[in-house]
């Protein structure tokens, strides 16, 4: 509770001894400010863009008296400079604001030039190399690293006078470097599209505080492709046109003819297409549109064209594959592979346990024993090292197989320099998006054959539309479903408890007789599940199954928000796993040393890491302003200023986790999670666990998950262009 000491505003200014708390999110700041006037050091709370230690505040505000952290000096204005006096510029320096400096350069660099630091390092550049330890490239960084900071300052005042937070303030800085200020006022609406986390709304207040009118064209325009964009982010390719105009409206606040116009300009410019998805009409993004209709012609050109292998008799290649692996096929699977012999485009779908492997591994071996040139992809490494596990054989994540290039953006593989393959073989491509497969698609020889393998059941993929379930629903291509268990299989308490799950049956969620893979355990509400999770992760798991409570336990979300969401589960996991000590950084909201499991957010493909990409911190060096990770024993390593694409990894949501597998998984599932509690999202979330799965929650909520099969119909056309 707080208590007001003397409510009238005063001025404060001083030394930033200490930043306790920056949050590069809100810019919220608590200090330690060695204040004129006042003997012992004062707490001030306040938002800036950029702090740190050693600079000179000068804030007004008001004290105030907070009875956990008693006298502090409450901010409403908060100005920074850079530091005047030579303990300043030390502290300052050190700080680590500057990559290439640390402690204990910038010790040796006050002692060397005193007050007139920055002058030397701004206009006399050369004179670093003076100071014992610093080289050529130490030198251009601590240059770079300080123009960096000195046009961030000039950039951030005009952005926090228009209203833009510092976080966004930094992204904003990142992607349009100096041009910043001229893009932000001639069309600040670019920013929605430019900038991850920077939404139409943000855009929308910076345009006011410019002055743009609620009705200007620009504004409309924007709305109508923000709109189309949300959707997107639903995995929409297209909405129906009335359900555009109403979200519009909605968005805009502006009279329908306005928003009708906007759209007749977007339509004009081919921003967006027009176009029928059965009875509705539909306004789709242009470049979705191209992509699907893109995918329907590429699939249909593999498929007129001629086998590439001569006839196989399957009547002799079955025996030989059952021989060789002394397995006997069932006759579903046999099926499969006879239909997979003789198809130029095929598509094999089916939940664990129903020998997809198998069928895979016999349709290569037989192939490769005729010579069959052979290619394996999968949406994300970890699904890519599971098939190369499976088969033997290497498989490579399809943007690696499509040989990303980062300086051009695109792929080196195309239409006109295509994959050298006589057949390729497309794994958990339930999450392969509308942009990726086309890509993909474009890259397949005409020559070639195409086996398309996932598990329809499981989450659709995060990008937009629904490429397997369209394929196989356009009946443009033989599909095999599976839906036998095998015997092995049947023994798994997590394969019965997945398929019970897909039949809309609620699984038992009994104590088991002795050990199993699969466990419920109740709790009643978030505090009890939060409690429950943190000693399953933490101690009873390892001690009972043997399991690295950091690498070989994943705890998986049903959101990311909430008690019980990831976010939360993170930071007590971080506290209970691996409590940080001297070397840690804090950014972005979040903690990071090393032994701290954390996960790629977007891809990079410089870095060559890629969403949902899980890794180690290895090391924190505060000095050079640098943290690496190993990312399944290869080491990237990151700037302070690019950990926005990292996130702690002890929890995750269950979309994150699409085509990758854990030794064990455990999943909170409460009736908070109302609105994602869908069948296919707890489907997808027990079939990651290889050896365990551990649900804790209510079981109401688990009922609730298995009965809701809404999961929303996706607005897309492929099955229509395929069909």
């Amino acid at each position: 509770m707080k208590q007001q000491a003397d409510s009238a505003t005063e001025v404060l200014a001083g030394l930033v001894e200490r930043v306790t708390f920056h949050s590069q999110e809100s810019g919220f700041c608590v200090l330690r400010v060695k204040a004129r006037g006042h003997r012992d050091l004062v707490t001030t709370v306040g938002h800036a863009a950029m702090i740190s230690a050693g600079e000179w505040i000068t804030a007004s505000g008001v004290w105030l008296n907070d009875r956990n952290h008693g006298l502090q000096f409450k901010a409403h204005f908060l100005k920074t400079s850079a530091p005047s006096t030579v303990d300043g510029i030390e502290k300052y320096l050190g700080s680590g604001m500057i990559r290439g400096i640390g402690p204990v350069y910038a010790k040796r660099l006050v002692k060397a030039f005193g007050k007139d630091v920055f002058d030397v390092i701004e206009a006399a550049p050369e004179r670093l190399r003076e100071v014992t330890g610093i080289g050529p490239l130490r030198a251009a960084k601590i240059t770079a690293g300080w123009a960096d900071q000195k046009v961030i300052r000039e950039i951030m005042v005009f952005l926090h006078q228009h209203g833009v937070g510092t976080a966004r303030a930094v992204r904003i800085f990142k992607t349009y470097g100096t041009d910043a200020v001229q893009v932000m006022s001639e069309n600040p609406y670019r920013l929605a599209k430019d900038i991850r986390g920077i939404g139409f709304r943000t855009a929308d207040l910076i345009a006011e505080k410019l002055g743009i009118e609620k009705t200007a064209m620009i504004r409309v325009r924007a709305g109508v492709s923000f709109a189309l964009t949300e959707a997107m982010g639903d995995g929409h390719c297209g909405l129906p046109r009335a359900d555009l105009i109403g979200l519009a409206g909605k968005l805009l606040e502006v009279p329908s003819p306005l928003i009708e116009s906007a759209l007749a300009e977007e339509l004009s410019e081919e921003t967006v297409t027009a176009d029928r998805v059965g009875d509705a009409d539909c306004i789709f993004l242009t470049g979705l549109y191209l992509a699907e209709r893109g995918i329907a012609e590429q699939i249909k050109r593999i498929r007129a064209g001629a086998l590439p292998w001569p006839e196989i008799d399957a009547d002799k290649a079955l025996p030989w594959i059952e021989q060789k692996t002394s397995l006997t096929l069932a006759a579903s699977q046999a099926e499969a592979i006879r239909t997979a012999l003789r198809s130029k485009v095929m598509v094999i779908t089916g939940g664990p346990g129903v020998g997809k492997t198998t069928i895979v591994n016999s349709i290569l071996r037989i192939l490769a024993a005729k010579s069959v040139k052979l290619l394996l992809c999968a949406p994300t490494g970890r699904a890519a090292k599971r098939m190369t596990e499976a088969t033997g054989m290497e498989a490579k994540t399809i943007h690696r197989l499509l040989e990303f290039d980062p300086k051009a953006f695109g792929f080196k593989r195309n239409d006109e320099n295509p994959l050298d393959c006589d057949l390729l073989v497309i794994d958990e491509s339930s999450m392969v998006d509308v942009l990726l497969m086309q890509s993909l698609m474009k890259a397949v020889p005409t020559a070639a054959a195409l086996l398309i393998v996932g598990d329809i059941d499981q989450l659709p993929s995060v990008g937009p539309g629904q490429v397997l379930a369209d394929i196989i629903g356009s009946g443009a291509v033989p599909v095999m479903r599976l839906t036998e268990v095998f015997r092995q299989a049947a023994q798994s308490k997590i394969i019965t408890t997945a398929h019970a799950i897909n039949a809309g049956q609620l699984p038992d969620l009994g104590k088991p007789d002795g050990d199993a893979d699969f466990y419920f355990v109740s709790a009643a509400d978030p505090e009890q599940a939060v409690a429950r999770i943190v000693e399953l992760v933490a101690k009873r798991i390892p001690r009972r199954f043997g399991f690295d409570p950091i690498k070989d336990i994943q705890v998986l979300c049903p959101m990311n928000r909430g008690g019980v969401g990831a976010r939360s589960l993170n930071i007590e996991l971080q506290a209970a796993l691996n409590p940080a000590g001297e070397k840690k950084v804090e950014r972005f909201g979040w903690t990071f040393a090393p032994g701290d499991k954390v996960m790629q957010i977007e891809n990079d493909y410089d870095k060559d890491v890629y969403n949902g990409d899980i890794g180690m911190i290895e090391d924190v060096d505060v000095d050079e302003g640098e943290l690496a990770v190993d990312f399944e024993g290869r080491t990237v390593t990151f700037a302070f200023g690019e950990l926005d694409t990292l996130v702690p990894a002890y929890a995750a949501t269950i979309h994150k986790s699409q085509g990758s597998e854990y030794p064990a998984v455990v999943i909170p599932v409460m009736t908070q999670h109302y609105a994602m509690l869908q069948r296919n999202l707890i489907y997808t979330g027990v079939t990651r666990g290889k050896k365990l799965v551990v649900l804790v929650g209510q079981k109401k909520a688990v009922a609730i998950a298995v009965k809701n099969v809404s999961g929303r119909r996706r607005w897309s056309k492929l099955d229509e262009w395929l069909a």
